[in-house]
């Protein structure tokens, strides 16, 4: 069973990987032998220490890329090339969360999320894909989403409505890449813990707490094994599918 989740040999692409959930993906799929391709847009010193830490484990590097601009994409791209011959796997995990209520949210913050939040989904997934495909391999895509695609929040709409649409835009390219034996995915998150967040929204973690029925908030290395898990041959039949990963919220009644 353990040879489900030995990724040695594999090579990683995390998007928005420098801290925070998508550094934990990181080092988990590093800890499974994976190679690792940590992509940052600002956070540079954050992704060198991780780069540093996860190369214990792995071959890892860091690399600069705004991926909402497709010529820095193709750089990234170009840039992996010269530490692994391939992407394996990619984990469309960069995204934004801003508060916005709709009646005065700028125009700007509109776009600037669905840029960062989808329009990088879609980029990633066109350029990989094809380099997937030219390598003749078994791709796996996985987009982190949120239970906000299925559940809005107030002040949110511009998020929640990228995220519905990256779930459907999963699904559609699920459909289309299937012929090429590449996979893809989405994972739904609940509220993920991160320090000081009890301090900071002692309220809504308390709402969440009573409200999940599991009790708990999700660890970001929850949302990290499933993306193991719908990576490896143990999901070779799960395509198309979006993955609640939510401590049972979903299933609460809402009244």
């Amino acid at each position: 069973m353990n040879n489900y989740f030995d990724f040695t040999n594999k090579v990683v692409l995390v998007t928005g990987a420098a801290k925070g959930l998508g550094a934990a993906i990181a080092q988990e799929f590093a800890l499974a032998g994976a190679d690792v391709i940590i992509n940052y847009r600002s956070a540079a010193q954050d992704a060198e220490i991780l780069s540093k830490e996860l190369s214990e484990f792995s071959s890892v590097v860091a690399i600069r890329a705004d991926i909402s601009k497709k010529e820095e994409l193709e750089q990234l791209i170009l840039e992996s090339k010269k530490y692994f011959s391939k992407i394996d796997v990619l984990i469309n995990n960069a995204g934004i969360y801003p508060l916005n209520p709709i009646l005065e949210m700028p125009e700007e913050s509109w776009d600037k999320v669905i840029n960062s939040n989808l329009k990088t989904a879609f980029l990633a997934t066109q350029l990989i894909a094809k380099d997937m495909i030219a390598n003749k391999l078994a791709g796996n895509i996985i987009n982190i989403s949120t239970i906000e695609a299925w559940q809005p929040a107030k002040m949110h709409s511009h998020y929640s409505s990228s995220k519905a649409a990256l779930n459907m835009f999963s699904r559609a390219s699920a459909n289309e890449l299937a012929e090429y034996n590449i996979r893809v995915n989405s994972i739904s998150a609940g509220l993920i813990w991160r320090n000081a967040i009890e301090d900071d929204w002692p309220e809504g973690v308390q709402r969440w707490k009573k409200a999940a029925p599991l009790g708990e908030l999700i660890a970001a290395k929850d949302i990290a094994n499933t993306c193991l898990f719908l990576s490896s041959n143990a999901a070779k039949m799960i395509t198309g599918q979006d993955i609640k990963v939510d401590a049972g919220i979903s299933t609460a009644a809402y009244f």
